[in-house]
């Protein structure tokens, strides 16, 4: 897929995202690629199974952590243990995009 750049040439729409994205980071601080983020919140349920899926959900990803929702506090435990493994999965469909998780208990 493409977009029309500024001056009227097509480009990569991935190209454009991560413009776009680079625009709203805070001056100084790096924005996670549009694969990055693509890769992470398309493939979640791919890179972290069914079973993590039904009970933790990505909900941010800035300067190369990974917010990670969990329904019950015994979740975030368990997944703090996995964070090697989920890290590896997570890289398998994003790249290197994602250095840490930080995990927090959905409120009701």
């Amino acid at each position: 897929m493409t977009s029309v750049s500024r001056r009227g040439k097509l480009r990569p729409l991935s190209s454009a995202l991560d413009e776009l994205l680079g625009t709203l980071a805070p001056p100084g601080v790096v924005s996670a690629s549009s694969a990055t983020v693509g890769g992470v919140f398309a493939r979640w349920d791919d890179a972290v199974g069914p079973q993590v899926a039904a009970h933790a959900r990505p909900v941010r990803l800035a300067e190369g952590r990974l917010v990670v929702e969990v329904d019950e506090p015994g979740w975030a435990t368990q997944l703090r243990y996995l964070e090697a493994d989920l890290l590896e999965r997570l890289r398998a469909v994003a790249g290197p995009g994602v250095a840490g998780l930080d995990f927090r208990v959905k409120r009701s």
